[in-house]
């Protein structure tokens, strides 16, 4: 077939440039590696261990992308491509290893990989518990742990993780949730006989099932990835559907009937990455904090009437029943802004004196993609 001249010229252009991005690409790794032979020299001289993974920098360089790119492709697209340079980069430096709730095929996983990039050791965990542990225990780097959703609210389990662990909060990770009705091939809408998903996923479809699926019976297990799991074991005869992300679809074999069921579109999870080291301040920050007040009049109000002295933004207050006696509550709050910050400093040290416990849980980036 004869190629049309332009197109050709077209083509042989795309492909210089494919050559020279690859050879920048490369370029951006062997600096990686010259940057792991300093750290390497600097413990050897110091005994310190060095610190390869900086969640910071990664959010100023990819908030850097965004604000820089011209186009035609959007900043998050290209935010999305440096985050996998990044990735591969940082495990030529050294590679890491990544908890999150499990099994395979969550958008706990999903989280993870578009937080850390693909280039990294991903270990599914049974429970939220278990990525506390194994990230304290120093055989994960890093944790990855689902903290709320915009439509049923707090995730009460990570929150009691906080209480006795001494693991930080290194950064946060946005995701749109999609849902899915899915079954093994062959199976229809109308042979739908039981449901199965994570009790979340069930609540954010409930409208959608009770119009498409009215009587049909719904089981909750731990996970949207368990529920796929189970379908994916069953025979087709049962009739069993699962509702998780398209992602769990391919991972155990099984056809979408049904897409985006979620009742709200705009239906948003915020997972948070856990690990052991201090987050210096990107410029773009949020701190978390967990407080408990005095049992008595005003106890409350001397807690948030600092907040507006401050001109400190609080994005979100969350109680939670406190184990110290009969109503006595323990208060989650995110702020925006660093310890590092001056007034964020000043406003914690009034906060220390006015709470019967302050414990921070970390200072960290907000979410860039």
């Amino acid at each position: 077939m004869k190629q049309n001249p332009e197109l050709a010229k077209i083509r042989d252009e795309i492909d210089g440039i494919d050559q020279e991005i690859q050879r920048l690409i490369n370029a951006r790794a062997a600096c990686a590696q010259r940057v792991a032979v300093v750290k390497q020299a600097e413990m050897a001289e110091t005994g310190s261990v060095p610190v390869y993974y900086r969640p910071e920098r990664e959010a100023q360089i990819l908030s850097r992308v965004i604000e820089r790119n011209e186009g035609p492709l959007p900043g998050t697209e290209v935010a999305r491509i440096f985050r996998e340079i990044m990735s591969g980069c940082l495990a030529l430096e050294r590679p890491m290893a990544i908890g999150y709730l499990g099994p395979e095929g969550t958008f706990t996983e999903a989280a993870a990989l578009k937080h850390f990039g693909h280039a990294v050791d991903t270990r599914p965990l049974t429970t939220i518990s278990d990525v506390f542990r194994d990230v304290d225990a120093g055989d994960l780097d890093y944790g990855v742990v689902p903290v709320e959703n915009s439509t049923e609210g707090m995730v009460t389990h990570t929150l009691e993780c906080f209480l006795d662990s001494p693991l930080v909060i290194c950064g946060e990770v946005e995701m749109r949730i999609h849902q899915a009705l899915m079954v093994k091939p062959g199976v229809a809408l109308s042979e739908v006989k039981a449901i199965y998903s994570h009790q979340q996923s069930l609540a954010q479809c409930r409208q959608w099932l009770d119009t498409h699926l009215p009587g049909v019976e719904r089981h909750t297990v731990s996970s949207n990835a368990e529920a796929a799991r189970l379908v994916s074991t069953a025979d087709s005869s049962e009739g069993l559907a699962a509702v998780a992300g398209e992602q769990a679809a391919e991972t155990y074999g099984l056809s979408v009937v049904a897409g985006s069921i979620e009742d709200r579109p705009d239906n948003t999870t915020r997972f948070l990455v856990i690990g052991k080291q201090l987050t210096e301040p990107s410029g773009r920050d949020k701190t978390s904090l967990l407080v408990s007040v005095k049992n008595e009049p005003g106890a409350l109000y001397r807690l948030l009437e600092p907040f507006q002295r401050h001109g400190i933004d609080m994005t979100r207050l969350e109680s939670r029943p406190s184990h110290s006696g009969v109503w006595s509550y323990r208060f989650f709050i995110d702020l925006v802004g660093h310890t590092g910050d001056p007034e964020v400093a000043t406003f914690l040290d009034e906060v220390r004196v006015q709470a019967a416990e302050l414990k921070i849980l970390g200072s960290y980036p907000r979410a860039v993609l």
